[in-house]
């Protein structure tokens, strides 16, 4: 991986960076194969600062960590716990679960992002009425290579032990089929873009009645 490769544009429609970074293999239920967006590492630090779980100074510097080939083992990780991810969430829509072996993958991952979180206690502004309290803080791991698949694991479990796990859908395009979160006010959500896949949707049928 070098510097100046640019980064990988990601269309974020999943309104949470776990559905995003699960639609980041593309066309994954067409017979002519799935398109990986995640390419190198390079790829999944883009990803990570275009859904602003990373800020630019940080990838910065995890592009420095990973110069000398260190992005290979990470790369894989977070390529497999996607893939468990999106085995769980399709399921789940499925109505059925994901395979044991999955719910293991998901478990280890999970379990690794929080051995790797330092407790910190954070002091208030002196000029802030708010009162100082404990968070988790990535600490001494914050330059570690892996740390993108850490973060994408904890966004990961929060959203599927949330009652937002029940408002995942999937485009009603068989061609897409993106995961998003349903956030409409009758929870009726159809496609993953309205501008995109709901406009092809209607010109379909435009086309099918003009036929008629």
């Amino acid at each position: 991986m070098t510097g100046a490769k640019s980064h990988t544009r990601f269309e974020l429609h999943g309104g949470h960076p776990a559905l995003d970074f699960v639609n980041s293999l593309d066309n994954r239920f067409l017979k002519d194969g799935a398109v990986e967006l995640l390419a190198d590492y390079s790829d999944l630090l883009g990803f990570m600062q275009q859904t602003h779980l990373l800020g630019r100074q940080h990838v910065r510097l995890l592009t420095k960590a990973a110069s000398q080939g260190a992005g290979a083992g990470p790369l894989q990780s977070a390529r497999e716990l996607r893939e468990a991810a999106a085995s769980a969430f399709y399921g789940s829509l499925g109505g059925h679960g994901p395979s044991p072996a999955d719910v293991r993958t998901l478990e280890r991952h999970f379990i690794g992002a929080s051995q790797h979180r330092e407790l910190r206690w954070k002091r208030s502004p002196t000029a802030s009425n708010e009162p100082s309290a404990a968070a988790w803080d990535w600490g001494r791991f914050r330059t570690e290579a892996e740390l993108p698949v850490w973060i994408l694991a904890q966004a990961t479990s929060e959203l599927m032990m949330s009652d937002k796990l029940h408002r995942v859908r999937e485009c009603g395009v068989e061609t897409c089929r993106w995961l998003f979160l349903d956030t409409s006010k009758n929870h009726t959500r159809r496609w993953c873009n309205m501008k995109v896949c709901g406009n092809r949707v209607k010109a379909r049928r435009f086309q099918a009645r003009m036929k008629e």
